[in-house]
């Protein structure tokens, strides 16, 4: 292997290293669940059948967006928020480091 090679190699290495250091930011009004994507819009959170709000969002651990189609049946540790009506709106597929952590604080003047 060439120097040249080595150099590449290190500084796509020092590249990638702030990827992993991401820590995603969670609103305050976040909650915590177990989820399992049923046929869109419909879910179960924490065993019971909600509805995905429409224009929802859903993102895996690398915080990319999924399509709930491709999720479907699968039961995941998620952060998510809910709209004014009560429908999720908002979710985030957790990674192992991130359900070790707690939840956002809420305002204390709420």
């Amino acid at each position: 292997m060439s120097m040249r090679h080595i150099v590449i190699s290190c500084a796509l290495a020092a590249a990638m290293l702030p990827a992993h250091a991401f820590e995603r930011p969670f609103p305050p009004i976040t909650k915590r669940g177990e989820i399992t994507i049923g046929k869109h819009p419909q879910v179960v959170l924490d065993g019971k059948d909600r509805t995905l709000s429409p224009g929802a969002w859903i993102r895996n651990k690398q915080n990319l967006i999924e399509m709930p189609v491709a999720l479907y049946g699968r039961k995941f540790t998620v952060n998510y928020t809910e709209n004014m009506e009560g429908n999720i709106d908002r979710v985030w597929i957790l990674s192992d480091e991130e359900i070790k952590k707690p939840l956002p604080k809420k305002d204390a003047a709420k």
